[in-house]
């Protein structure tokens, strides 16, 4: 008697089914989305807020910010992991990472600063650029900053005009993507 191969009675549909993830596999992604609602309760109350989640899920965040007994805790997490099975963790990651400077475009973001930052050094023409860019900048702190992170580097001084400097010019950066304060924001929620 010869025996088929299993596999080869199967027609190619059934071949190309995926298989339902393994019980150790779900296990794995509740712990994950657990791990993933410990960083939600370990944020600030403003960074909460530009978090895109449901309103049970944001609720159940701010009442585990609040709960100090251990087991009271542990069970309000397992909550939260409960209602963040039924939705998308993709973009609550996405903020995250942004929190945590780890997106592809913070990420960028820093490397064009530090160039720009690099190039007032060599360059104090490169100020007349960041003037047109940035109308709001003070001037006069830029050029002193630049000047005294030129003093620190010649004299092997700690670096603090440098660092204040990649500052000024974050915020500034910072300043630009924020709608200005004195407009009226649209609410379209009310």
């Amino acid at each position: 008697m010869i025996h088929a191969d299993h596999d080869d009675n199967l027609p190619d549909d059934e071949e190309a089914l995926p298989l339902p993830p393994s019980k150790s596999q779900r296990k794995r992604d509740m712990h994950a989305l657990q791990d993933l609602g410990e960083q939600l309760v370990a944020l600030s109350v403003d960074q909460l807020k530009k978090v895109p989640m449901p309103e049970a899920l944001a609720d159940a965040v701010r009442e585990a910010k609040r709960i100090t007994k251990h087991e009271a805790r542990r069970r309000q997490m397992q909550y939260v992991g409960k209602l963040m099975r039924h939705i998308d963790p993709e973009p609550i990651q996405a903020q995250l990472d942004v929190f945590n400077g780890l997106s592809k475009a913070e990420i960028a973001r820093q490397h064009r600063l530090e160039r720009l930052r690099a190039d007032v050094l060599d360059d104090e023409k490169v100020l007349q650029r960041i003037a047109e860019t940035w109308p709001e900048a003070d001037f006069q702190q830029l050029r002193m900053l630049r000047r005294n992170a030129l003093k620190e580097r010649e004299q092997n001084k700690p670096p603090r005009a440098f660092r204040e400097l990649f500052r000024v010019l974050r915020d500034l950066d910072a300043g630009a993507a924020a709608p200005p304060a004195d407009e009226p924001q649209d609410d379209d929620e009310e």
